[in-house]
């Protein structure tokens, strides 16, 4: 809706966005933009971060080929059928939000699930 995919840029969402600068959501969203990928963000709070608008409704996107989650696994069991629902290419676990359990879900339903950190891969350039 946001963005024009623009090449090989893929969209990415943020689900556990912050306005909270010390939040490693926000240092995402940021570094994310800095390396020129469209992103969208969903959080608990509305807010923006850069360019990027933080949503709190789980709306239907098309075109995502990232998730990138910033919720601990308790918090995530509300975001697993929406997220399989948007079928991106990947699901990162960032530190901390290792699920083996939605890992297996996502699995199941042909989404990749990669544990590893965004700030990392951005850095490596394996993003």
């Amino acid at each position: 809706k946001r963005f024009k995919l623009l090449g090989s840029m893929k969209l990415t969402l943020v689900v556990g966005a912050s306005i909270n600068p010390s939040r490693y959501s926000n240092m995402a969203i940021l570094r994310l933009r800095e390396h020129q990928h469209p992103v969208m963000a969903l959080g608990l709070r509305a807010g923006k971060v850069a360019d990027v608008i933080i949503e709190t409704e789980k709306e239907i996107i098309a075109g995502i080929d990232t998730v990138t989650l910033y919720l601990n696994p308790e918090r995530q069991k509300e975001y697993y059928d929406y997220i399989i629902t948007l079928k991106p290419n990947r699901v990162i676990f960032n530190p901390g939000t290792e699920n083996i359990y939605f890992e297996k879900m996502l699995s199941e339903a042909g989404i990749t699930a990669v544990e590893a950190c965004t700030l990392v891969l951005l850095s490596i350039g394996q993003y």
